[in-house]
């Protein structure tokens, strides 16, 4: 279906070139009444045909054709004495409305009038006949299609023999001893013609050296590809060895094709085979090329080197595995092109014994014989095909399914999933609907299924290759996959694609066709009718304006504005100006010089204007803004602004918002409106002067006029301290035990504010530290400290008194036990023996004194 498919692209490229030949001759010549005549004969004729609906596709798709030049031709005529009707048009509006009722008009106008009617009537009359005949060749056209697809739907849900009921197997055996007997007839009988073995005697060097070449490009050419571009990619170390190593591998393919070529050459010169071998001769090399195209394809997605990367990023499991399932698919697509190119036309014929006048009868029989022949040798290769697909599409969803979960890559490898996967489904439905019996249907889902894997490994391994070329350019490895251009490449190449994509699922060319003319036709969206050249156009006449006002912007930014007195943000606010101008003069210039009428939007975008309006509010409130930001100044890029609870430098100004970074570098965006409804302070958007205030405290023990003056002298000392007006000391008022002060100057550059905060906070704490000036809560700290030392030195002395009282007492003598103690000691001691007892306490013994040792 390969070798299909590039036969289709043929087509299309063969149409296209005839269309873009025939269409400036179709311009030039305007249908005559001999032209209108012919068509409506012909037209009456297609239209009997299609109604009865007895003829061939092959000559419905001539008709069709036929058809397709009428209408072409008629629509070129619709745009006739375009120019004349315009300007009859602005005649008879510029002679005013028509009278009202009643009314009568002056004689003069009246017959201008009448007079331009009749030529705008006249000048129009070519125009009406051909959009009616353009009309009707349309309607004629849509009946052909419509005829052609009820075949083919009747066609793909026709009910064929089973391949698997043995009854039809006989008559497939029949059909190639048939196709063997006449092979091997027809060449014995070119065998026996003397003039064939002289034509043979004469080409026999040219024969000899075709084979030899055919035999050794076949057989080793692709070997010999192989073997280059290994050594291209790991022997050296060349600038760009992968492009070249890439292009290279493509003799892989060129070098067994180039073989097939002059193999199916040399059987040509020999004069000894018929039309039937030299017909298969004919298909081998379309067969040779899907083969190792498909090779070459499944070596790029699934490498033999382990450390190459694969086109599709996938891992290096299941890569032989792939390469062979992919092989085998290329085999069975070029076995099916092979039936279908030169088995399938023959084989009525094969089966009929080539008669030419047989029966309804024997014609029906034949038919019903060629479809079970058919039927038993398709199915087969649906299955083989099946097979292969199914288990590479398992091989893909199960490498793409690892990688999809996310990063980079993740949307190619989803979709690599689903692919993979309806692959699958169609790899298990399509045999089973070959089986039953559905042949074709089972045929317009496995093949479209391969083909399309195979387009898309194509549109990869195209867009590597173009990586690689602007890697090579570039000169930076990275450029693979942080550039631009190649992401764009892969764009371009998928759009190039999706005709060959429409083919390969059965689209037809003429299809293309119209949906080209349909679309350099344009198509109306509001009264407008949007073409590809107006299209180019307005791209090309917006980007060059786009272009110039870039270059005045940089004109104005680096050459004209330095020389100016305006500072920053006004050469920002110009250059920003000149910018939203310039764009909005392009995009006016674009839509008129592509001759694009916005009335016909009028009425849509009034109805549209009031929900744009309420949804958008917010948004043109910020628009607006902005351009007032931007025109009367106030906040300029560089102030330093306060916003609310933002505080920061303006970095950026649009039209939308504003950009301020604050002090501890975080970006925060700004809407414009809240610029121009809101409180905004401007540090130094006009002066960058401002005022400072430090508070300091002291406590009431302090001397005011002393502190005054310390404070005096440190503010007069600091540089950027504004003398003129003086810096005051304040004294502001009195809290809880302290003094509050207030230290009031101007400096030159409010953004050192806190530098010079700073610094007279570090020359008041050492000039109170040395002039013995406490601060607000330090007397409080330093009493504390005091009582606190005071009440250490009692505790102190408390214990030193204890210790000396129980030495003095551990020193004394003892009594002499006869003396007699003293009435404090025996008020003590018969203290215990006088108090009462309480019932049923015990009574104490009488203290004993301890004998002296000396007794």
């Amino acid at each position: 279906m390969i070798g299909a498919m590039l036969r289709r692209l043929l087509l299309v490229l063969v149409l296209g070139a005839a269309l873009a030949q025939s269409v400036p001759a179709l311009a030039q010549d305007a249908p005559t009444a001999d032209d209108y005549t012919t068509f409506d004969t012909t037209a009456l004729q297609i239209d009997d045909l299609v109604a009865k609906a007895q003829i061939d596709d092959e000559r419905l798709t001539a008709m069709r054709a036929e058809m397709v030049k009428w209408r072409t031709t008629f629509s070129t005529a619709q745009a006739s004495n375009a120019d004349q009707i315009t300007t009859v048009k602005n005649q008879i509006a510029a002679l005013g409305p028509l009278p009202a009722d009643g009314q009568t008009e002056d004689a003069m106008i009246a017959k201008r009038r009448g007079e331009l009617t009749e030529a705008l009537a006249k000048l129009q009359a070519p125009v009406l006949a051909a959009t009616e005949a353009a009309t009707r060749a349309d309607s004629t056209i849509a009946a052909i299609d419509k005829l052609i697809r009820e075949r083919h739907a009747d066609k793909l849900l026709r009910l064929s023999p089973s391949a698997l009921n043995p009854v039809n197997w006989p008559t497939a055996v029949s059909m190639f001893r048939w196709m063997g007997q006449w092979i091997y007839d027809e060449t014995r009988w070119r065998f026996t013609r003397p003039m064939n073995v002289d034509q043979l005697r004469d080409n026999a060097p040219l024969i000899v050296v075709l084979l030899l070449a055919a035999v050794v490009l076949l057989a080793r050419g692709g070997a010999w590809m192989r073997r280059l571009t290994y050594w291209l990619l790991t022997k050296t170390h060349m600038r760009g060895r992968n492009l070249i190593s890439g292009i290279v591998s493509l003799g892989q393919v060129v070098l067994p094709f180039a073989g097939a070529v002059m193999l199916y050459l040399a059987m040509e010169r020999a004069s000894l085979f018929g039309p039937i071998i030299l017909s298969l001769f004919e298909t081998l090399p379309a067969v040779v090329l899907v083969i190792f195209l498909t090779r070459w394809l499944a070596h790029h997605i699934f490498p033999l080197d382990p450390d190459e990367e694969s086109a599709i990023g996938l891992g290096t499991e299941g890569r032989a595995e792939g390469r062979l399932q992919a092989v085998l698919l290329g085999i069975s697509v070029a076995l099916y092109d092979l039936v279908a190119a030169w088995i399938v036309p023959r084989a009525s014929n094969f089966l009929g014994g080539a008669a030419t006048n047989i029966g309804a009868d024997r014609a029906q029989q034949v038919a019903q014989a060629t479809d079970a022949a058919i039927s038993v040798i398709v199915v087969p290769l649906q299955i083989f095909a099946a097979l292969a697909l199914f288990r590479l599409g398992r091989i893909l969803r199960r490498e793409s399914a690892k990688a999809r979960s996310g990063g980079e890559g993740a949307f190619r490898f989803e979709l690599i999933y689903w692919v993979s996967s309806a692959a699958i489904a169609i790899s298990v439905i399509a045999p089973v609907l070959g089986v039953i019996g559905y042949v074709s249907a089972a045929n317009a889902l496995i093949w479209p299924a391969i083909n399309t894997l195979s387009l898309f490994a194509m549109v990869v391994v195209l867009q590597g290759f173009f990586a690689e070329l602007y890697v090579t350019i570039a000169r930076n490895p990275d450029a693979r996959k942080d550039g631009l251009l190649p992401v764009i490449a892969g764009l371009v190449f998928t759009c190039a694609a999706l005709p060959l994509l429409a083919l390969i699922w059965g689209a037809r060319v003429v299809d293309l066709a119209d949906l080209w003319t349909s679309f350099r036709t344009g198509v109306s969206l509001g009264g407008v009718r949007i073409s590809p050249t107006s299209f180019i156009i307005l791209v090309a006449v917006f980007g060059i304006g786009y272009a110039a006002t870039k270059l005045v912007q940089g004109g104005l930014k680096a050459s004209i504005l330095p020389r100016t007195s305006l500072d920053q943000g006004g050469r920002n606010a110009i250059v920003s100006g000149v910018g939203y101008a310039g764009i909005f003069l392009s995009a006016l210039l674009a839509i008129t010089a592509a001759g694009i009428d916005l009335s016909g939007f009028a009425l849509v975008a009034s109805a549209l204007s009031v929900g744009i309006g309420f949804g958008l509010q917010t948004i043109v409130s910020n628009f607006v803004s902005g351009i007032i930001l931007l025109v009367e100044r106030p906040v300029s890029e560089g102030d330093w602004i306060e916003v609310g609870t933002t505080s920061g430098i303006v970095k950026a100004i649009s039209v939308r918002s504003t950009r301020i970074q604050t002090f501890d570098r975080s970006d925060v965006i700004v809407p414009n409106s809240d610029l121009i409804t809101g409180r905004v302070t401007n540090w130094t958007r006009f002066n960058l002067s401002g005022r400072v205030i430090v508070p300091v405290s002291v406590p009431f023990t302090t001397n005011s006029r002393r502190v005054e003056a310390v404070l005096r002298e440190i503010v007069e000392a600091q540089p950027l301290a504004i003398l003129n007006p003086p810096p005051v000391i304040a004294l502001m008022g009195f809290g809880a035990e302290v003094m509050n002060f207030e230290i009031r100057m101007i400096i030159r550059d409010i953004n050192f504010q806190v530098a010079v905060r700073s610094e007279i906070n570090h020359q008041i704490a050492e000039r109170f530290q040395a002039e013995g000036i406490l601060f607000s809560n330090a007397h409080r700290d330093y009493l504390k400290r005091i009582a606190d030392e005071a009440a250490a030195e009692a505790e102190k002395k408390a214990e030193e008194q204890a210790a000396q009282e129980a030495v003095a007492m551990f020193m004394a003598p003892a009594p002499h036990p006869l003396a007699a103690p003293d009435d404090e000691n025996l008020d003590d001691a018969g203290a215990i023996d006088a108090k009462p007892l309480k019932s049923g306490s015990v009574k104490s013994s009488p203290v004993q004194k301890p004998k002296d040792p000396r007794a």
